[in-house]
């Protein structure tokens, strides 16, 4: 099977949720996601053009999504872009769809301008296969992200 890969349009807001929505079940093992609020955000940060996301298709069904945002650090030399999420439905993965995701973000990064592109990986070593993956796509590890909710 081929994979197809497009820009989300806000139109896509829907299914770019829904696979917010399956990732964050996945990481954190709970059921009790507020659908509707990821829908809100979804569609607010895609209108808005805070977010950038690609869907993955295959014979016409998404099986993937990625999302990327524009970041500013010193250490980084200005503006540089960062994965929000990236998520590949579990009977599509290990067959491409993720780095097929991958290439437009790269594309992406290009056209505005970024140097780098950083991802957060999730717990080690329980998502191992995860950080492999991101390793094997030319990534490299700088250490863990920490967060602190205002």
């Amino acid at each position: 099977m081929s994979v197809l890969v497009k820009k989300a349009a806000q139109g896509d807001a829907a299914v770019v949720a829904e696979f917010v929505c399956a990732l964050l079940q996945e990481l954190s093992g709970s059921e009790s996601i507020d659908r509707s609020a990821v829908f809100a955000t979804a569609k607010l940060l895609m209108m808005r053009e805070q977010i950038t996301a690609f869907v993955a298709t295959q014979d016409g069904t998404p099986v993937g999504v990625i999302t990327l945002h524009e970041c500013a650090a010193i250490y980084a030399g200005g503006v540089f872009g960062e994965i929000s999420e990236l998520y590949v439905t579990p009977a599509c993965r290990s067959q491409g769809v993720a780095a097929a995701l991958l290439a437009p973000a790269h594309d992406e990064g290009v056209a505005q301008g970024w140097e780098r592109l950083e991802v957060g990986a999730p717990t080690q070593p329980q998502w191992h296969r995860t950080l492999a993956f991101y390793e094997a796509q030319g990534f490299v590890e700088t250490g863990p992200r920490l967060r602190r909710l205002i």
